[in-house]
């Protein structure tokens, strides 16, 4: 049995994010080895995760802090 590595609600599957898939530098489309050009948010059954490929989320840094904040 296949072992899960990431979390379906918090990381979809996307032809963006798939192994066979290829990203133009205009970012408006796929490059699909299988498929041919598809949309980016597109799927097959032949998807396969490649967490390489993944865009992390960018962290916002609360920028409420003082100099206090950082005394011992």
């Amino acid at each position: 049995m296949k072992q899960k590595i990431f979390n379906k609600k918090k990381y979809p599957k996307a032809c963006s994010n798939c192994l066979y898939g290829r990203t133009p530098k205009d970012n408006q489309s796929v490059l699909c080895e299988i498929n041919g050009i598809v949309d980016l948010n597109d799927k097959c059954r032949h998807y396969e995760y490649d967490p390489l490929k993944r865009k992390p989320e960018r962290i916002v840094i609360n920028s409420e802090y003082t100099a206090e904040d950082f005394k011992l």
